[in-house]
């Protein structure tokens, strides 16, 4: 097995193992808003917010890295 695919799945499994055992309802102050939720559902939405912002400034900088490249010609 591939050393990258058995660190990923070391940490989705860690991750798992955390948002399991946080299920305890949690409220949620952000702004003039104010939500209660389990904590599990939190923890999922906030790495899936880090996915995003990850996948997001990943395709900024191969996008900047073109066109410096497209610029140096």
């Amino acid at each position: 097995m591939d050393a990258k695919l058995l660190t990923i799945l070391s940490l989705v499994s860690l991750a798992t193992v955390f948002i399991v055992q946080n299920v305890e309802i949690a409220e949620v102050r952000f702004l003039f808003w104010k939500l209660t939720m389990s904590r599990a559902f939190m923890y999922i939405f906030l790495v899936l917010i880090g996915i995003v912002v990850g996948w997001l400034l990943r395709g900024h900088m191969l996008h900047k890295s073109r066109v410096n490249k497209l610029n140096d010609r």
